[in-house]
C-alpha cells in the first residue's frame, strides 16, 4: 500500500492547551484561612475587659503626661536614696536609703508582680530617667532621638530573657559580696543604684528604644516570668482582624500620637504580658483604636500561651537555682563550706564564686534533669510529632533556645507551670525584712529632720510579726504558691504535653511531682532558717 501524501494524511488532534499555572494553583489550592480569633481566644481576655472602656481611664491613658506622673514619685525616690544613702546617716536602719530599698520596696516589687505583672516597669525610675534623654523629653512626642539607635544583633537577641537573667546574677553576686542588702554601708546602696541608672543610661545611648528593659535590666526576666501570674493582661488588640488587616502598623513604627511599641510587641500578636511593659504607647499611636488596656484571671500568662518559650523555660531554672542559693546560705552547713573554698580558692570570702554559680547551676540543671529524665520515659521521639524539613528557619537555626526536640516538648510547658512557685519562693524570701524592719522607715524619715527619736525610737525595734510566725507566713506563701503550680501545672500538660506523650498519664504524674518536690524543698528550708533574713 503506497502511503498518502503527507498533506493528505489526518492531522492529529491537537494537545489541550494547559491553564496558566498561578490560576490553577489558586483554583486547586483552597484559600488558607487565618483563623486569628479562634487562635487567641484561649489568651485573649473578654471585651468587658478592657479597662480603657472607661472615659477615665481613656483620657488618663492618651495623655502623653500620664506616664511621666506615674514615674515621677518614684524618680524622686531614688534620687533620694542616691544622695541619702552616700551623705546620710552610716546607720543603716536609719539610712532613708537602706529602709525604703531593702525593708519595703523590694517586698513591694514583688507583690506588684504578683498581682499586676509588669506594673513597676510602668513606673520605673531607672528605665524612665533614661528614656527621657533618649526622646529628649518628658513627654511631648519628638521625632528624633538621642543616640545612635542601633539594633540589639539578632543572634544576640535570640536568646531573650537569658540576658537578663545573666545581669541579674551578677548583680546579685555583687550585693552579697559586699553586703548591700544585709543592709549594709548606706553608700553602697547609693553607688549600686548610681550603677544601674549609668547602664540604662549608657545602653538608651547605644541601641533604640527600650532595648535595655526588655533584654538586659537585671529584673526583666523576673518581673517578666512572676509577673505571669499577674492579672493585668497588658495592652491588647481588640480585634485581631483589624491588626492583620492594618497597613500602617502605627502601634510598632509610631504615629503622631505615640512611639512606636518601645518593648517590640504587637498587640495583633500578643498573647501573654511578657513583654507589655504597659507604656501606651501603642494605645497612645493606633489610629484605629482598636487598643486596649485588659485584666485577665490570674495565672492567665501561665497556662494559656500558645507559643512557650525556651529561654523562658531556662530563666525560670536560673531563678529558681539563684533563690535557693538565697536560701541555702543562710543555713550553717553554708557557712562551713563557703569559708572552706576562701582558703582554698583565689575568689575571696562569701559568697565564693564557685559556690555560688555551683549552687544555682546544680539546682538548675538538676531540675531540668529530672524533667529530661521524664521527658524520656513519658514522650514520643520527636520524629513522632514534628517534622522538621531540611533548610526550614528550625532546621538551621542552631541556638538551644530554637532546637526542637522531646526533651523541649516536656521542659518548656513543666517550666511554666513552675513559675507560681519560683515566684512564691522570691516573695518568701522578702518577708523577714519586710516583717522585721519596715517600721523603720517612720524614724528613717524623721531622722532628716532630726525628729524621731533615731535608734531609740520603739518603731526602730517593732516587729511586725515575731520569727515564728514569719517562718509560718513564708510556709504559708509557698503552699499557695504550690498549689497555683499545681493547677496550673494539671492544665498545661493537658494541653501542651499529653498529646505528645507515649504514656500521657506518667507525663503528667511526673510534672506534678516536680511540682511538689519544689515546693516541699523550698519550705523545708524556710523552717530550718528561722526566719534569717
Amino acid at each position: 500500500m503506497v502511503a498518502p501524501p503527507e498533506d493528505e494524511r489526518p492531522l492529529a488532534a491537537e494537545p489541550p492547551a494547559l491553564p496558566a499555572p498561578v490560576p490553577v494553583a489558586l483554583r486547586l489550592r483552597p484559600p488558607v484561612r487565618q483563623p486569628a480569633t479562634e487562635h487567641f481566644a484561649p489568651t485573649d481576655p473578654p471585651p468587658g475587659a478592657d479597662l480603657s472602656r472607661h472615659p477615665a481611664v481613656a483620657r488618663a491613658l492618651r495623655d502623653r503626661r500620664f506616664q511621666f506622673f506615674l514615674i515621677l514619685p518614684n524618680q524622686i525616690i531614688f534620687w533620694a536614696v542616691i544622695f541619702l544613702g552616700i551623705l546620710g546617716t552610716l546607720v543603716p536602719g536609719l539610712n532613708f536609703a537602706t529602709a525604703i530599698t531593702w525593708y519595703i520596696w523590694f517586698c513591694l516589687v514583688f507583690v506588684l508582680m504578683l498581682v499586676v505583672g509588669r506594673g513597676w516597669c510602668a513606673m520605673c525610675p531607672f528605665g524612665g530617667f533614661a528614656e527621657w534623654l533618649q526622646r529628649r523629653s518628658f513627654w511631648r512626642r519628638t521625632q528624633r532621638a538621642l543616640g545612635l539607635g542601633k539594633k540589639l544583633p539578632e543572634p544576640i537577641a535570640r536568646y531573650g530573657l537569658l540576658l537578663s537573667i545573666g545581669t541579674f546574677i551578677v548583680l546579685t553576686w555583687i550585693e552579697e559580696r559586699f553586703n548591700i542588702a544585709g543592709p549594709g554601708t548606706p553608700a553602697d546602696t547609693g553607688l549600686m543604684v548610681i550603677g544601674i541608672v549609668a547602664g540604662a543610661v549608657l545602653v538608651f545611648s547605644l541601641f533604640e528604644r527600650r532595648t535595655f528593659c526588655r533584654y538586659l535590666c537585671p529584673l526583666s526576666a523576673l518581673i517578666g516570668t512572676v509577673g505571669a501570674m499577674g492579672s493585668v493582661a497588658g495592652f491588647r488588640t481588640k480585634d485581631r482582624q483589624t491588626c492583620l488587616d492594618c497597613r500602617t502598623k502605627d502601634c510598632m513604627r509610631g504615629g503622631e500620637q505615640g512611639y512606636g511599641c518601645p518593648w517590640y510587641t504587637w498587640p495583633g500578636s500578643a498573647d501573654s504580658n511578657l513583654t507589655c511593659g504597659l507604656c501606651s504607647e501603642c494605645y497612645k499611636a493606633c489610629p484605629s483604636g482598636n487598643v486596649g488596656l485588659f485584666v485577665q484571671k490570674p495565672l492567665t500568662s501561665v497556662v494559656q500561651p500558645r507559643r512557650r518559650r525556651a529561654d523562658v523555660a531556662w530563666a525560670v531554672m536560673a531563678l529558681w537555682g539563684l533563690v535557693i542559693f538565697q536560701q541555702v546560705n543562710a543555713t550553717n552547713g553554708y557557712a562551713v563550706a563557703d569559708s572552706w573554698l576562701a582558703r582554698v580558692t583565689p575568689f575571696g570570702p562569701y559568697p565564693n564564686p564557685v559556690d555560688y554559680l555551683g549552687i544555682i547551676a546544680v539546682v538548675a540543671l538538676a531540675t531540668a534533669g529530672v524533667a529530661w529524665v521524664a521527658s524520656r520515659l513519658a514522650m514520643r521521639p520527636l520524629a513522632a510529632h514534628a517534622t522538621v524539613s531540611e533548610g526550614s528557619p528550625i532546621a538551621t537555626r542552631r541556638a538551644f533556645v530554637d532546637r526542637p526536640s522531646r526533651f523541649r516538648a516536656y521542659f518548656v510547658p513543666v517550666a511554666y507551670g513552675l513559675i507560681p512557685v519560683v515566684g512564691a519562693d522570691y516573695l518568701a524570701r522578702q518577708l523577714p525584712k519586710f516583717f522585721k524592719h519596715a517600721l523603720r522607715i517612720v524614724p528613717a524619715v524623721g531622722a532628716w529632720f532630726g525628729v524621731g527619736g533615731g535608734t531609740h525610737s520603739s518603731l526602730y525595734h517593732t516587729q511586725i510579726l515575731s520569727d515564728p510566725q514569719i517562718v509560718v507566713a513564708q510556709v504559708v506563701v509557698i503552699a499557695l504558691g504550690m498549689a497555683a503550680s499545681l493547677w496550673a501545672t494539671w492544665r498545661i500538660s493537658r494541653r501542651d504535653v499529653e498529646p505528645l506523650a507515649s504514656h500521657p498519664l506518667a507525663a503528667r504524674l511526673s510534672a506534678l511531682g516536680l511540682v511538689l518536690a519544689c515546693g516541699a524543698s523550698a519550705g523545708f528550708l524556710y523552717v530550718i532558717m528561722h526566719a534569717a533574713s
